[in-house]
């Protein structure tokens, strides 16, 4: 059998299809119809998919919710997440729903800056490179007008561009650092073609270039979200659960094992929305986990104090985020999520975010210094397994009541349906 093939991206979906059923899935004869499910009845919207990427063959599905409840700068917002874990959007609803009653989130955006780079190398003298790039730095900015005009009408378009040496971490390399606003947008295609025609610019004989990208570290364009109330509006024990709160960030901030499942726990948060409003969660995700690194050692992202009786815990993540153009555009849920949320700006979109992965984060640790974590997560995780056994929608039901208050396990699950379905036998 060979595998090798040529001009696969030239056959349809059915060929497509065709053959791998024939290649790798001999042993999986119902995969045509598990593809086929997927597929939308709609053919302009499966067109649309289709054409996001190359060599399609169905639609992955994620399910797609909403978490009421929050109160962000006194406005009230449904946040849409797309997620598959469950218990995330439980618990951000309940968050929600405690924090309203509180004053709820206030959310700031403290800058916006985005980077991208020309990288090259330099084997001359530094101080002839300074003067070339003196000399040229207006030529630079002017090769990128015809693409920043429509930025510039916005309120963005480059602000800076920086010569860096570099040749202490590595042999004659440089790097142009181009600082950038990209207002609503998030960017990613302008700041590229921007660096491209700046590098084209800049390009002599003895400067080699080597590449023109964005950076997905983004430290200056940062949101900070919080939430605070007085230690006796906590609830009962209030003193003890603030503290003991307190003191589970305060293990993330100095034991990396422990800050990159606190921070996982955020990103649960921040992924789902960036994903329902078509954003680009790896890049977001990118950014952040560096941003977590930048003290040199890997830490929690969020922040806890008790002052004066005062519980407050906040965030401050970088993220870039956009709100026009892109899959926002055209991928048609995300064009409801971005109504669902009033239609916010790329700053008030960074606050929306930023907010959703503190409320997961407080949920998080709300649950590990309380009842402990699964508790509630393997309570949400019963339907679950019980699709994994195949239960009928009665037997979910009998299951679900009988098992109610029971510490969740699959094996326990398993002895329960065997149970139930030996019972109706002996009915029978």
């Amino acid at each position: 059998m060979s595998t090798l093939i040529s001009g696969f991206s030239k056959l349809n979906k059915e060929e497509k299809i065709a053959w791998l059923m024939d290649n790798f899935l001999l042993d999986y004869p119902e995969s045509k119809t598990v593809l086929s499910q997927y597929l939308n009845s709609d053919s302009k919207l499966q067109q649309l998919h289709d054409e996001f990427i190359e060599n399609t063959i169905s639609n992955f599905y994620l399910p797609f919710a909403v978490a009421p409840n929050f109160k962000i700068n006194n406005i009230p917002y449904v946040i849409p997440m797309a997620i598959e874990e469950s218990s995330v959007v439980a618990a951000a609803s309940l968050v929600a729903k405690f924090w309203s009653k509180r004053g709820g989130f206030k959310a700031e955006v403290l800058s916006t800056t985005k980077i991208g780079q020309v990288h090259f190398m330099y084997s001359g003298d530094f101080a002839d490179l300074e003067t070339y790039f003196n000399s040229v730095k207006s030529n630079l900015l002017s090769a990128t007008e015809f693409i920043t005009k429509n930025m510039r009408k916005r309120g963005g378009g480059i602000l800076d561009i920086e010569l860096k040496d570099k040749t202490k971490s590595l042999e004659n390399y440089y790097q142009l650092h181009v600082t950038f606003e990209t207002k609503d947008s998030m960017g990613a295609n302008f700041i590229n073609s921007c660096l491209e025609n700046i590098a084209s610019t800049f390009q002599k004989e003895d400067i080699e270039i080597v590449m023109s990208i964005l950076s997905n570290y983004i430290p200056d364009c940062l949101v900070k979200a919080e939430v605070s109330c007085k230690i006796e509006e906590l609830g009962d024990n209030g003193l003890e659960f603030a503290q003991k709160f307190y003191q589970a960030v305060q293990i993330a901030q100095v034991e990396p094992y422990r800050a990159v499942t606190h921070n996982k726990g955020i990103m649960n948060g921040i992924d789902a929305v960036v994903i329902a409003t078509g954003n680009d969660f790896r890049a977001v995700e990118a950014g952040i986990h560096a941003y977590a690194s930048k003290d040199g050692v890997y830490k929690s992202l969020s922040n806890c104090s008790i002052d004066n009786g005062v519980f407050k815990f906040w965030i401050e993540v970088p993220l870039a985020l956009g709100t026009v153009g892109g899959l926002t555009a055209l991928h048609p849920l995300a064009k409801f999520s971005l109504n669902l949320l009033q239609n916010p700006t790329a700053k008030e979109l960074m606050q929306i975010v930023a907010v959703a992965g503190l409320a997961q984060n407080f949920a998080a640790l709300k649950a590990l210094t309380t009842t402990g974590i699964q508790h509630g997560h393997m309570k949400m995780h019963l339907n679950n397994i019980l699709n994994q056994l195949g239960a009928s929608k009665d037997e979910k039901n009998i299951l679900i009541k009988k098992l109610n208050g029971s510490q969740i396990t699959y094996n326990l699950v398993s002895k329960a349906m065997d149970e139930l379905r030996t019972e109706k036998i002996k009915v029978k």
